[in-house]
């Protein structure tokens, strides 16, 4: 089991930013912050960190469990609002399987940043 994770941005101020406002339907906020690093999370741990330094290359991955798919659909819209990049609309994607509805937006520094729910609708 991952106990957490994160990546390196290119500019800490604009990254948290987008990171409150993308991660905010899916219930995440930041929790722990240090200097230039801030852990983003549901209460009580942060599970996932974002650090001033060279970004992560290539880009990396990271896909955010929702309940719902409406909190897909929520989380796509303020990513979008919040400077993202569109990488994939919400939508099923059944070649993964059945009920796999998920949504891709790049972050800043391009990375591929994915709010996915697994349950039928």
């Amino acid at each position: 089991m991952i106990d957490h994770t994160g990546v390196n941005v290119s500019n800490f101020v604009r990254s948290k930013a987008f990171y409150i406002a993308a991660l905010a339907p899916l219930g995440y906020s930041v929790l722990m912050e240090f200097g230039d690093a801030a852990g983003f999370g549901v209460a009580p741990k942060p599970d996932f960190w974002i650090a001033q330094g060279a970004p992560n290359l290539p880009p990396v991955h990271v896909a955010f469990r929702a309940e719902t798919r409406a909190q897909v659909d929520a989380f796509h819209r303020a990513a979008m609002a919040a400077g993202g990049k569109d990488n994939g609309a919400p939508g099923l994607r059944p070649h993964y399987h059945a009920n796999y509805y998920g949504a891709f937006v790049l972050d800043p520094d391009g990375h591929n940043i994915e709010a996915v729910c697994h349950a039928p609708q």
